[in-house]
C-alpha cells in the first residue's frame, strides 16, 4: 500500500466507511462514467454517510483525475478507419464475417451510458438512434430522417454507406449485400427478440447466418472503454409518484395472473424505476437506475442492480419484499425459473435476446406480451399530471426569461449557439426541484436549425445572425415532471418565405392542440392534421409529430405517438404527448413548434353520443408573433393562439422580473 493509499485508508476509517482504497478506486471509475449530477457531491454518500472535509477533498481530486484520464483517452483514440480495421481483425480472429452494431445498451436505453456507445466509438455518429452493419468488405450506417444531415456531417462515407432507415432497413441491406455462407455476429444483450428476428430474416434471404458473439468484439478492441456507470439510487416520494410501489406491484402482479404468468422479467429502466418508485443517474438526461428485475406473482421483486448504488435510506424505501442482488445473479434466477417450470412473461420488443434464450434453455414457458408497466406508466395519475403542470409553469418562467434575454442580446450579434445553451441552462438551474436537462439542448442557428436533432460543438458553433432563424429545442427534469419545448425565433426581420412556412407549421400545431376526438382514436389518425397546411404547399417533414413523455423519467416514452408510421396506440386520458410539427429548408434554416399536451376528457356536447377526448397544453411559452402571417390563419386559429398567449401571460408574469414581464406582455399581444 502506497503512502497515498494509507492516507486514504485512514480517512475512510475515520469517516466510518467500510470501503478500502481499492474499493474507492473502482467506485470512482463508475462515478466518472456516469453523467455529472446537478448535486456534484451526492455520490459521496456511497462512500460514507459521515465524511470529513479532508476525505471529501481527496474524493473530489480522485474523481477529477479519473475524468481527466477519460477525456485524454478519448482525445487520443485512433482514427475511425483504424477502429473499423481493428474490429474487422477481431471478427476475422473469431472466424466471423460481419457484426451488427446498434445504438443500444442491455436495457434499450434511448441515451445509453458512455460504456455502451459502441456505435459512436466505431463511426463517430453521435445521434440518439442508429445502427451499423459491418461486413468484411463494406459497411453501412442506418439512421432515420431526423439524422440524415447529421450523419452526413459526422461520418466518413468512404467507410460507411449512409442509409435512411425509412427507405432501406438493415435486414434488407444484409439480404442484398451479405454473401452466401457469411457468418454475421451480434451481441445478444443488445438486440431484442423482435429486432433479431428481422435481422435473421435478412440473413436467411442472403444465405447467411446470424450468430451470437460474447464478449462483444468492440469491447475487446475498445481499449479505453469507460467502466459501467454508478450513481446513487434515490427513492421517488409518493408526493411526486402519486402511488405507492406496493400498490403498483400488486396491480402488475394481478395482470400477470390474468395472463397465466408466475413471474415477469423487466429490463427496461423506465418500467423498473416506475414500478419501484426509484430514480438514478446513470444515463444522460434520464434519471433512471440501470438494472434488471423479476416480479413474482405475490408482488415481491428480485432486483438485479449493483448494491454499491444503494444507501441505507434507499434500501429501506424499497421495503422487505424487494431483494437486491448483483446483476451477475440474473442468470441463476432465470435458470431457477426455468427448472421450476415457471411461466414467465417477457416483452419481445424490449427484452434482450440473451435473457429470452436463457429462459428457453432452462425450460421456462414464455408468455410474450407487452410490458404490463407500460400503460399504467403512460397514463399519468392525478398527482403526476398536477406535477407536470407545476413543472411546466416553472420551466415556462425560465424559458421566458431566456427568450426575453435573447431579444436584447441577439441583435447585438454577440450570441452564438453555445452561449444560448449556457444561458438557457442557467435560467433553468435556479428553478425549484430542477435535476438537470431531459436531453441535450438543440440550439440551431440558420442552416444548423435544418438539422432536426442537431447538437452544437465548438466546430459547428454559429452566431445568431440578423435575417435568419434560431431553433431551440430543450427540456428539463424536475422532481415533479419532465419538460420538452421547441421555439423558433426570428433574429431581425424574417422574410416572406420564413413567415409562410412558420405559419403553416403553426396551423398544424394548432390543429393538433385544438382537436377533439373519440376515445379509441390513435395518434396515427391525428397525424395528418399537423401536415395538411404544409401539404397544401407541397412540403412536409420527415419526423413524427409527437412522442410520449414520462414523469421525471424518459423524455421519449411509449406507447403513445403521433406519427404516420408508428402511431397505432389509442390515446388515453393521462397520457402526455408532444405536439411538434416542423419544416426544414436544408442549408438555410429550420422551423419547429413544440408543446407538451396531456390527454383529458372533453366536455360533453349536447346531443353528443361518444366519449370525446381533447388535449390540454402543458407548455407555457410565447410563440414568436414576428413569424406569424395572420392572413394565412382562420379566425378560430387566431382566437386559439390569443387565448393561449393570454394564459401564458397570466400564469408566468407573477414569476418573472419586471423586464421579462414587459417583454412577455408584448410577446403575447393579441392578434385578433
Amino acid at each position: 500500500m502506497t503512502l497515498t493509499e494509507k492516507a486514504l485508508a485512514t480517512l475512510l476509517q475515520e469517516s466510518g466507511s467500510r470501503l478500502s482504497p481499492e474499493d474507492v478506486d473502482t467506485l470512482i471509475a463508475g462515478i466518472a462514467a456516469a453523467p455529472a449530477a446537478v448535486d456534484a457531491d451526492r455520490w459521496m454518500m456511497l462512500v460514507a454517510d459521515r465524511r470529513t472535509p479532508e476525505l471529501e477533498g481527496v474524493l473530489r481530486a480522485l474523481l477529477a483525475a479519473e475524468r481527466q484520464r477519460l477525456d485524454s483517452a478519448a482525445a487520443a483514440r485512433p482514427l475511425v478507419g483504424d477502429r473499423l480495421a481493428s474490429l474487422r481483425a477481431e471478427l476475422a480472429h473469431r472466424d466471423l464475417d460481419g457484426f451488427v452494431v446498434p445504438l443500444a445498451d442491455e436495457h434499450q436505453s434511448e441515451f445509453p451510458p458512455g460504456r455502451a456507445r459502441r456505435l459512436e466509438w466505431l463511426t463517430g455518429f453521435t445521434g440518439s438512434a442508429g445502427i451499423a452493419v459491418i461486413l468484411a468488405d463494406k459497411a453501412a450506417l442506418f439512421v432515420d430522417g431526423r439524422y440524415t444531415l447529421q450523419a452526413r456531417n459526422q461520418v466518413d462515407d468512404a467507410l460507411f454507406e449512409q442509409q435512411n432507415i425509412g427507405r432501406t432497413a438493415p435486414h434488407g441491406w444484409i439480404a442484398e449485400n451479405a454473401k452466401k455462407g457469411t457468418r454475421i455476429a451480434y451481441d445478444p444483450w443488445l438486440h431484442t427478440e423482435d429486432g433479431l428476428h428481422a435481422l435473421q430474416a435478412g440473413a436467411v434471404r442472403a444465405g447467411a447466418e446470424m450468430v451470437p458473439a460474447e464478449p462483444n468484439p468492440i469491447d475487446v478492441v475498445w481499449t479505453d472503454q469507460p467502466a459501467a456507470p454508478i450513481a446513487p439510487v434515490e427513492a421517488h416520494p409518493v408526493e411526486y409518484a402519486g402511488r405507492d410501489s406496493v400498490e403498483k406491484r400488486n396491480d402488475v402482479a394481478a395482470a400477470l395472473a390474468r395472463e397465466g404468468a408466475s413471474a415477469l422479467i423487466l429490463s427496461a429502466p423506465d418500467s423498473i424505476n416506475w414500478l419501484l418508485n426509484i430514480r438514478g443517474g446513470e444515463t444522460p438526461n434520464t434519471p433512471a437506475a440501470l438494472g434488471f428485475a423479476a416480479l413474482r406473482a405475490d408482488g415481491s421483486v428480485d432486483l438485479f442492480m449493483d448494491p454499491r448504488k444503494f444507501t441505507g435510506p434507499a434500501r429501506t424505501a424499497l421495503g422487505s419484499d424487494v431483494t437486491i442482488q448483483p446483476p451477475s445473479a440474473l442468470g441463476a434466477c432465470l435458470d431457477a425459473l426455468g427448472q421450476a417450470g415457471e411461466s414467465v412473461q417477457i416483452s419481445p420488443g424490449t427484452t434482450p435476446s440473451w435473457i429470452i434464450q436463457r429462459l428457453i434453455d432452462a425450460g421456462a414457458t414464455l408468455i410474450r406480451g407487452e410490458d404490463p408497466c407500460v400503460m399504467p406508466k403512460a397514463c399519468k395519475n392525478s398527482v403526476e399530471i398536477q406535477g407536470m403542470r407545476n413543472a411546466h409553469i416553472r420551466d415556462g418562467a425560465a424559458l421566458c426569461r431566456f427568450l426575453a434575454w435573447l431579444s436584447v442580446e441577439a441583435p447585438k450579434g454577440t450570441v452564438d449557439e453555445m452561449g444560448a445553451v449556457d444561458a438557457l441552462y442557467g435560467f433553468r438551474a435556479t428553478g425549484e426541484l430542477f435535476r438537470g436537462l431531459s436531453f441535450d439542448t438543440i440550439s440551431g442557428a440558420g442552416p444548423n436549425g435544418a438539422i432536426v436533432h442537431y447538437r452544437v460543438d465548438r466546430e459547428s458553433n454559429r452566431r445568431l445572425e440578423a435575417g435568419t432563424l434560431f431553433l431551440v429545442d430543450s427540456g428539463a427534469q424536475y422532481l415533479d415532471g419532465t419538460t420538452d419545448v421547441t421555439r423558433t425565433v426570428a433574429i431581425g426581420t424574417p422574410d416572406t418565405e420564413m413567415r409562410d412556412r412558420f405559419t403553416r407549421v403553426l396551423k398544424g400545431h394548432l390543429a393538433i392542440a385544438a382537436a377533439r376526438f373519440p376515445a379509441g382514436t390513435s395518434g396515427g389518425q391525428l397525424d395528418s392534421l399537423a401536415r395538411t397546411a404544409l401539404w397544401q404547399a407541397g412540403i412536409d417533414y420527415e419526423h413524427g409529430t409527437g412522442h410520449g413523455v414520462g414523469s421525471y423519467l424518459g423524455v421519449h416514452e411509449g406507447p403513445q405517438r403521433i406519427s404516420k408510421r408508428y402511431g397505432d396506440v389509442p390515446l388515453r386520458p393521462g397520457m402526455v404527448i408532444s405536439n411538434e410539427p416542423g419544416y426544414y429548408k436544408a442549408g438555410a434554416w429550420g422551423i419547429r413548434i413544440e408543446n407538451l399536451e396531456v390527454v383529458r376528457a372533453a366536455p360533453h356536447t349536447d346531443g353528443g353520443e361518444l366519449e370525446m377526448l381533447m388535449f390540454e397544453a402543458l407548455t407555457l411559452a410565447p410563440i414568436d408573433l414576428a413569424l406569424v402571417e395572420p392572413a394565412l390563419m382562420t379566425p378560430a386559429e387566431i382566437a386559439w393562439l390569443d387565448a393561449y398567449h393570454a394564459r401564458v401571460r397570466e400564469t408566468i408574469t407573477p414569476l418573472v422580473d419586471g423586464e421579462t414581464a414587459a417583454w412577455l406582455k408584448d410577446a403575447t399581444r393579441a392578434l385578433g
